[in-house]
């Protein structure tokens, strides 16, 4: 038998502190071999030091303790997967605030244009509607029009992925009622993203499993003024000039390799992985949504969607569709339409709104 490393050995070898020694032995990530009755001084065997080292590595990588304790205890092929996926969502995560950086660096520079306090005249018509796909039993999708508000959420399938999707959704509708000047638009959109992942953890912690998550895209409007909140791989498109731009940016993982260069968009589309989500609202406090300011304009219509659209209806469908429907209905009921045409594998929700000057007929 191997003689035991006290604890100052030990923690030399594995390039750990004693102090976070102690700390291991009382998550139960790192147990000691022996503890002295008298003393209480630790003793480790020298093949716990590959356990050791690769908790001091995850830790330089920033992970969560609970996350190691997780990794650790798995077979090293699904721990290399585990490793994988969590920077994945840590490179996404660092994206969003570089993204939110940049803006705020344009906005406090006045280099950007997204926030204009000329008075404006605009307002929006809207619809909004969620359909059940063809092969599906319940429907996790919620879509959610109003004056100021535009919203669609996907709930993953679990136990609690419809009731994420709507605690997502009935969190931010209660910006409706309130009086928010357009300098202030973003940040009470984040507030209430914040709030609406707070009642997910809540709803997390009652259901069967322990999850529930979902994804979200809101537009908050104040004026010419609107605020996009945006996590995971609902979409958000504009039709301007009679060119049709996704504003938001898929948080998954087959996004993530085309990003990286290692997989092209239409390589993308069909990778086995494509709805693997890298981003979520999880109601565990560690969501990064993106989020931007836009200046609206008349004439401009707006679609958000599940991915049981944008999955199976080709972005020139969807560019066919907006530009040549006359009105929201129409074109929202086109769109449905065209994924149904498509198989609807999954369920739809959908929202379009237009434009238009507020003496216009809603």
């Amino acid at each position: 038998m191997a003689e035991l490393l006290t604890i100052g050995t030990f923690a030399r070898a594995a390039r750990l502190s004693p102090k976070a020694l102690r700390l291991y032995d009382e998550l139960g990530l790192l147990r000691p071999a022996a503890v002295d009755g008298e003393s209480g001084y630790r003793f480790y065997e020298p093949d716990q030091l590959e356990r050791a080292r690769l908790i001091a590595w995850l830790r330089r990588l920033g992970m969560p303790l609970a996350r190691i304790r997780r990794v650790c205890d798995l077979p090293a092929e699904q721990a290399a997967e585990e490793i994988a996926g969590y920077w994945e969502q840590l490179q996404a995560e660092t994206a969003a605030r570089g993204r939110l950086a940049s803006f705020l660096v344009d906005y406090l520079t006045g280099k950007g244009s997204s926030v204009d306090d000329r008075a404006t005249t605009l307002g929006i018509r809207y619809v909004a509607r969620s359909e059940s796909g063809l092969v599906r039993t319940s429907n996790e999708d919620a879509a959610y029009a109003g004056p100021r508000l535009l919203a669609v959420a996907d709930g993953v399938r679990g136990g609690a992925g419809d009731l994420a999707s709507a605690t997502a959704i009935e969190a931010l509708k209660e910006l409706e009622a309130l009086a928010i000047p357009a300098e202030d638009l973003l940040g009470a959109l984040a507030d209430a993203v914040d709030d609406a992942d707070a009642r997910i953890g809540r709803i997390a912690a009652a259901s069967s499993d322990g999850e529930a998550v979902t994804t979200l895209t809101a537009l908050l409007w104040s004026g010419s003024q609107l605020a996009l909140a945006h996590i995971g791989d609902t979409r958000a498109y504009r039709l301007r000039d009679g060119e049709l731009f996704q504003i938001t940016h898929d948080h998954t993982y087959a996004q993530s390799l085309v990003d990286e260069g290692r997989l092209t968009a239409e390589e993308a589309d069909s990778h086995p992985q494509r709805s693997l989500l890298v981003q979520a609202l999880t109601g565990t406090g560690g969501s990064h949504p993106d989020l931007s300011l836009h200046q609206a304009a008349a004439g401009d219509r707006y679609l958000l969607c599940s991915d049981g659209l944008s999955a199976v209806v080709p972005a020139a469908s969807l560019h066919e569709v907006l530009a040549g429907a006359d009105g929201p209905q129409r074109a929202l009921d086109d769109l449905i339409a065209l994924a149904y045409a498509a198989g609807a594998p999954d369920n739809v929700a959908c929202v379009v709104a237009d434009v238009v000057p507020l003496d216009a007929d809603r």
